[in-house]
């Protein structure tokens, strides 16, 4: 039982980690932004480039910058214009972005399925409660609470977090206040992209890498922006970490309905609470 939780756990913070930077991208650009599964994938081949030259650390970093990067260039040339778009348009391009990404994965590193090692100093087991467990697992996990740690104290505490917190309430009026909203959002963007950099190498040694791998966790994610509610911090970390729980003991126990039940989960709290968990 208590290793059936903490592979939920691990999943769970895969999924925070990449559905808080839906959340981040939502709350300052309202973009709903369907090539962010295409951005997990594009960091776990990145980093599994690196890797293949140097180590898994020096790939995590190089992953993160160069997803961050990307993030500014969708910002710039996709987000922003997209802002006040009809939202149907901002669903066609960025699945349309998704796509292209994809051919170009497919296009450099082919369509076979690759593997990222674990780095050495993590690929050992620890006992738990009798039982053996992955000491990268928990690596994963402690890299969740990280984030959201890191996360929460950025934006509280920070000069930039209290523009994030004005921008994605009232743009205009902070704009008034002489905040450069677009280079904020940029910022973020670039955050949320970079975030979805580090879950996909981190998830590298736990699932194959192939260029389809970001549109299956694309929608767990986005069942954890919506059970938690759309722009909320908390309300994803919570979610995530009850998505990850159902999912991996409907594996275990209801394997044939196990990708059914996070669905079921997302309405009943949509007909329950249709603003999320958080609100």
């Amino acid at each position: 039982m208590v290793i059936n939780i903490l592979n939920g756990l691990v999943y769970g913070g895969l999924l925070y980690i990449l559905a808080v930077g839906l959340v981040l991208i939502f709350g300052l650009r309202r973009v709903v932004n369907f090539a962010h599964g295409s951005l997990f994938m594009v960091g776990g081949y990145v980093a599994f480039a690196v890797a293949a030259v140097s180590n898994f650390w020096l790939a995590m970093v190089v992953a993160i910058v160069v997803l961050a990067i990307l993030g500014v260039i969708l910002d710039r040339f996709v987000f922003r214009p997209l802002q006040h778009e009809d939202p149907i348009a901002t669903v066609l391009v960025t699945f349309g972005l998704l796509l292209v990404l994809e051919d170009v994965v497919k296009t450099i590193w082919g369509k076979d399925f690759l593997s990222l090692a674990a780095p050495p100093l993590l690929s050992g087991t620890v006992s738990i409660v009798g039982e053996t467990f992955p000491v990268y697992r928990l690596m994963v996990i402690a890299v969740a609470v990280l984030v959201a740690v890191g996360l929460s104290l950025w934006l509280r505490f920070s000069r930039i977090g209290l523009y994030v917190r004005a921008s994605s309430v009232d743009p205009v009026t902070t704009g008034m206040q002489g905040v450069d909203t677009d280079r904020v959002s940029a910022a973020v963007v670039a955050i949320g992209a970079g975030l979805a950099g580090l879950s996909g190498t981190i998830a590298a040694p736990l699932m194959a890498l192939s260029p389809s791998m970001g549109s299956f966790i694309l929608i767990d994610s986005f069942i954890v922006v919506v059970v938690g509610g759309l722009g909320s911090f908390s309300g994803a970390f919570i979610a995530a970490l009850v998505i990850g729980q159902v999912h991996n003991f409907g594996i275990v126990y209801i394997p044939w309905a196990a990708s059914l039940i996070p669905f079921l989960l997302m309405v009943a709290v949509l007909i329950w609470r249709p603003t999320g968990l958080a609100g």
